[in-house]
């Protein structure tokens, strides 16, 4: 009886045990679907919806030809004479010839503005836009931005045209789906998809923010749109990664957020208008940090002040940009965005680490466009040269700037600071990148004429503690920053 009692007992708890067993497969099999249902069947209703937007584009260039050409069989070749008897047969006068280029681009306005590649259009005499549904038309240039590789066109039509919308591309995701639209060969409105490999890319450009993507890109492709899933634009197909010139699965958008600001300025200026500070960065390394005692290793270190809005502002070469316009500044990269995206003539604080201490400084921002060019390569330094002199220090040979050197490494006559002469290949000076011809213009954020100078600033450093000097370094006119580790004593 007491054996029956005890069974019934466990009865409950076997009941819960299998229903919870029941509730975990449940919940399984739902992840199962809800994955499942997260990769779309179809990216054919997508397609539909944004297909007529989107754009093939045909550029023509008149380019002068040489009908003699140029020699083609290697110097000393049995052919040489005969290739030289055929050029000489030839028209002496070079005739033009026209080429053609494909590409591809989209429609962002019912009014008929096109967002294309600027290497698209570069240099074309004429642009035909062809559309989805057949329908071609003469394009003009509004503007173009070479540095995201933007360019907007304008086409006339009878009617309202079918467009797309940009996406916030900082809401993009490792991992979302995409499609990538366009030319690709020359085949013509052509549908690839594939996810988000990567953020945040750069290449070679100064405001780059690519969007890296499997989805094919190929050549022909370039100047189109890359989708998000609600047939918004994140970005515009660029450039591929590939050895062989197809794709391979490794191609880049410039993000919308790039391409919506560079837009709005081209359709209302017909031209880019970014911000210019007006001085010379690089980033903050370690042993920087350490030598300027900077706690965190972020920021911008300025390795020069020409004249401009933050010379007039009072930084100084040496000082730490912390922060801009209410906003940290990690690296020389995100303070050349934040400074180009915001607007000319605004006046914003920065914040800068100068001499162990934090300073905040007002910069009423100039134009880059009309900066750049116009700014001569500074040298820094007083009046007066130094006692000519020569010696060592910590594998660099130096000597004081005088006339001559002056005049064979072409500075300002008023130029001060210890040349390089020679470097130890073994020393931490020559890893550090120094080179003879170098001129050393500062150490320790302080000017020096004389290799005595250095020597000071260097027992200067020891005694607070430092394990590295901080020299600003300026070789052909450009200047940067070296810590150099200090010997002990």
């Amino acid at each position: 009886m007491s054996t029956q009692t005890a069974t019934h007992g466990f009865q409950p708890v076997a009941a819960l045990r299998a229903l919870w067993l029941t509730a975990v497969t449940l919940s399984l099999m739902l992840a199962m679907t809800l994955a499942a249902q997260a990769r779309p069947e179809s990216f054919a209703d997508l397609a539909d919806k944004v297909s007529p937007a989107v754009v093939n584009i045909t550029t023509s260039t008149v380019v002068a030809r040489d009908d003699r050409m140029a020699p083609i069989v290697p110097e000393g070749s049995p052919l040489e004479d005969l290739f030289r008897q055929f050029r000489d047969r030839q028209d002496g006068e070079p005739r033009p010839r026209r080429t053609s280029a494909l590409g591809s681009g989209f429609v962002i306005s019912e009014d008929g503005y096109v967002v294309t590649n600027n290497h698209v259009i570069e240099k074309a005499d004429e642009i035909i836009v062809e559309f989805f549904s057949g329908e071609e038309l003469v394009a003009e240039v509004i503007g173009t931005d070479p540095k995201t590789d933007v360019a907007l066109l304008k086409v006339e039509a009878e009617k309202a045209l079918p467009f797309v919308s940009f996406a916030d591309s900082d809401t993009a995701r490792v991992g979302d789906w995409v499609i990538a639209m366009g030319n690709p060969l020359g085949q013509g409105f052509s549908v690839s998809a594939g996810i988000v490999s990567a953020r945040n890319r750069a290449l070679s450009g100064t405001y780059d923010d690519y969007i890296q993507t499997d989805a094919a890109i190929n050549r022909g492709n370039s100047g189109g749109p890359l989708f998000n899933m609600d047939g918004e634009v994140v970005g515009v197909n660029t450039a591929i990664l590939s050895p062989s010139g197809g794709s391979i699965g490794i191609g880049f958008s410039m993000a919308s957020n790039v391409v919506t600001r560079v837009v709005d300025q081209l359709q209302e200026f017909g031209e880019t208008r970014r911000g210019w500070l007006g001085v010379r960065i690089q980033d903050v390394t370690e042993d920087v940090a350490e030598a300027i005692g900077l706690e965190e290793v972020r920021g911008a270190l300025v390795t020069d002040v020409p004249t401009g809005p933050a010379a007039e502002a009072g930084m100084k070469a040496g000082d730490v940009i912390l922060s801009f316009d209410g906003r940290e500044v990690e690296d020389t990269r995100g303070l050349v965005r934040q400074v180009g995206n915001a607007a000319v003539g605004k006046t914003v604080r920065v914040v800068v680490f100068r001499d162990g201490g934090t300073k905040t400084l007002k910069v009423t921002l100039g134009r880059r466009e009309e900066a750049e060019g116009a700014v001569p390569a500074a040298q820094a330094g007083p009046d007066g040269d130094p006692t000519p002199e020569e010696g060592s220090f910590m594998g660099l040979t130096l000597s004081a700037l005088d006339d001559t050197l002056r005049e064979q490494l072409e500075l300002r006559p008023d130029a001060t600071g210890l040349v390089v002469q020679d470097v130890d290949p073994v020393s931490e000076a020559y890893e550090k990148g120094m080179r003879a011809g170098d001129v050393i213009t500062e150490a320790g954020q302080q000017k020096i004429t004389a290799i005595s100078d250095l020597e000071a600033r260097a027992a200067d450093a020891r005694e607070a503690g430092r394990k590295s000097i901080l020299l600003l370094v300026r070789r052909g006119g450009e200047p940067r920053f070296v810590a150099l580790p200090l010997e002990k004593n």
